[in-house]
């Protein structure tokens, strides 16, 4: 039953363009022209890495692991279904634009993509035990920490390879950062293959030898770096600003956002939402269409300066906005508007905030344990944190930059808009950090 009933939904997907239309990086393609790659293909990928995990598992330990055939089948397919709730443009959807169009709104991804699991199963009368179908909707939502005790049953180490919020070392990120990497053009030195022949399970989670945490840091540190070089790319976030401008122009007109708790209508959102915008004739819709020409014609918002917060003002850090830079300004020959200014609170970790992804919160142990090593490469069957005194020197001490980045809408104000950047740097932290020159101050420079 587990394998007709993968063909089944695999038939399903491929019926159903949605993840096709759905590029896995967004608008990073505007600047990385080989990010073209879709959702479709990662989705293929992390099915293909779920059920490679099990099966080497399976070949270490043997029977001890109790994993039935059924239980690979649940794996894979979590591993196949858990970006199918994704909005457009990779995470824009639901981090940018949605806290825009609905206060307090606390939808996310992955919620949609239980529901639209359960929406797939009921349209096109599968056949498939429902326990299966609820233990693989837990594995998707396994990436959030509160959902790290909600699970069925034994066997609690399969929920770790999918999506794992206890430490997040999972074939998610496997594939997703090797297919980025390559697709950007990128040099790619973190070979997840090490880490899949030597993982191992003790007290019914997924362990590593101790000697491996330099692989496990070298997964996040790459995982940074595109955040940081691809991601987060300057150009990359000004188009972003600029598209979701365009949607919540448009979002009145088009209901971009009404049908996110409607599987039936959800399904219908894609990328081709630019399309229909840029195409569509009614007057509604010209300031979105003559935002999105601007996006065509190359003609962006203007990078003014950015800064990265300080280490010890990180943990009360407040995002920054347009009011705030407004506020700044001293006086000029021209008055600065919240509209002019774009905004971008760029935040850049290994994994998981702050902390150091190598080490165990002990204090919440059953809730947030992050990482538990073997000590002797398995042979003690004892498990425990890698301490700092055990790691290399040559490691970070910190986890976490924030980088607070200041665009003009209006390529006439980038000087006016840079000065008030600059000006509350210096009320905000006493220094001024100028990394970028305005085009102004190069010509005067000149």
């Amino acid at each position: 039953m587990g394998a007709c009933f993968n063909e089944e939904l695999r038939s399903v997907m491929t019926r159903d363009r949605r993840l096709r239309d759905l590029k896995q990086l967004g608008l990073v393609y505007m600047v990385y022209p080989g990010a073209v790659h879709s959702r479709f293909e990662h989705s293929l990928g992390v099915y293909f890495l779920a059920g490679e995990a099990v099966e080497k598992l399976q070949k270490y330990h043997g029977l001890e692991l109790g994993v039935e055939p059924i239980d690979l089948q649940t794996v894979k397919l979590a591993g196949l279904l858990h970006d199918i709730g994704h909005g457009p443009f990779s995470h824009l959807y639901e981090r940018e634009f949605l806290p825009r169009v609905l206060n307090g709104c606390s939808w996310s991804h992955e919620n949609m993509s239980v529901d639209m699991i359960d929406y797939i199963v009921d349209e096109h009368h599968i056949d498939i035990d429902s326990g299966i179908l609820k233990r693989a909707k837990e594995m998707i939502l396994a990436s959030s920490e509160i959902a790290v005790p909600q699970r069925t049953g034994e066997k609690c180490f399969l929920y770790d390879i999918v999506a794992n919020g206890r430490n997040g070392i999972d074939v998610d990120k496997f594939d997703y950062i090797k297919r980025d990497c390559r697709a950007c053009g990128l040099g790619f030195n973190f070979q997840f293959e090490r880490l899949m022949e030597t993982m191992r399970v003790m007290g019914d989670e997924i362990c590593y030898p101790a000697k491996e945490y330099l692989s496990v840091q070298k997964l996040f540190a790459t995982r940074a770096d595109l955040y940081r070089t691809v991601y987060t790319h300057a150009k990359v976030k000004a188009i972003e600003l600029m598209l979701v401008d365009a949607l919540v122009k448009a979002n009145s007109y088009l209901n971009i956002s009404s049908h996110i708790n409607d599987p039936s209508e959800y399904w219908k959102l894609d990328d081709t939402i630019v399309k229909t915008i840029e195409t569509a004739t009614e007057g509604e819709l010209k300031e979105s269409r003559d935002l999105i020409l601007r996006i065509r014609r190359r003609d962006l918002y203007q990078f003014c300066n950015e800064y990265a917060v300080p280490k010890d003002k990180l943990e009360h850090f407040k995002a920054i906005t347009a009011q705030d830079i407004v506020c700044s300004q001293k006086a000029s020959g021209v008055t600065l508007k919240e509209e002019d200014v774009a905004v971008c609170n760029v935040k850049i970790d290994l994994t998981r905030g702050r902390s150091n992804p190598l080490e165990r919160i002990k204090k919440l142990e059953k809730l947030r344990r992050r990482m538990t090593w073997d000590s002797k490469d398995y042979e003690s069957g004892d498990k425990f944190s890698v301490s700092d005194d055990r790691i290399s020197h040559l490691l970070p001490t910190s986890y976490q930059d924030m980088i607070v980045r200041v665009y003009s809408k209006k390529p006439k104000l980038v000087e006016a808009i840079s000065e008030a950047f600059e000006n509350f740097q210096l009320k905000t932290y006493g220094v001024k950090a100028q990394v970028h020159e305005t085009p102004e101050k190069k010509k005067r420079r000149r």
